[in-house]
């Protein structure tokens, strides 16, 4: 076996596991156990088990940041400047990871799986690694969203942007949650793309909140 061919069985086997018991209770032997490698193989490509998470992510992030930001970038060259529509910015930004989502044959669909759930519930270390990986791509992004949307509070985007993210990896994580609701089929990756944008269209554009009075700061004490 060669090291590429190791080193890619550790990382998809990783990704399987992580999905079914979490990053906690996989353990090193049931990698190797699933990747049919020796521990010493894990140890020689990647050191550790939080080292061999972080190259999971940084290998899918990777490639989804640098597909999401060529659109981008595409789009606003042919704007030649004036703002884009808010739907283009989603399709750049969203219709990317709904693509990989159904990829089934190269992992992408178990990798937005794993990347769904762990949106949810990260560690800390995990969180971390995940504000680097984006740290190119989501300030674009908000800009871009920023210049379509002038008349939209930025803070109020920032909102609508987290929970549109939470929107597509809970679409994207496998969660049982269709079976609770019944009669719900999402097998079909193109219907689920087109739902779920207009969906994220529909809050992005959704009138202003009635947020309630921001409570008055304490006075301060006057001198006697």
């Amino acid at each position: 076996m060669s090291e590429p061919d190791t080193r890619n069985r550790i990382l998809r086997a990783a990704e399987l596991l992580f999905i079914e018991h979490g990053f906690e209770a996989t353990t090193l032997r049931q990698i190797t156990g699933k990747a049919g490698v020796n521990l010493a193989a894990v140890n020689y490509h990647f050191g550790s088990k939080d080292q061999l998470i972080e190259e999971i992510f940084r290998q899918r992030l990777g490639w989804l940041n640098e597909q999401c930001l060529r659109e981008l970038d595409q789009l606003e060259a042919a704007a030649g400047g004036a703002a884009l529509r808010p739907r283009q910015i989603l399709e750049a930004f969203f219709g990317v990871s709904l693509r990989m989502a159904a990829d089934k044959e190269g992992g992408g669909n178990n990798f937005m799986r794993l990347l769904g759930r762990t949106y949810t519930a990260p560690a800390p270390a995990i969180r971390e690694f995940l504000v680097r990986e984006y740290a190119v791509a989501v300030p674009r992004f908000k800009t871009a969203l920023f210049h379509a949307l002038p008349d939209v509070p930025e803070e109020e985007i920032l909102w609508r942007f987290h929970f549109m993210l939470g929107a597509m990896s809970y679409a994207t994580s496998g969660a049982d949650a269709l079976n609770v609701l019944g009669g719900l089929d999402d097998s079909d990756s193109s219907a689920l793309h087109a739902r779920l944008v207009a969906f994220l269209i529909g809050g992005l554009r959704a009138p202003l909140a009635e947020l309630p009075p921001k409570p008055a700061g304490k006075r301060e004490k006057q001198p006697a």
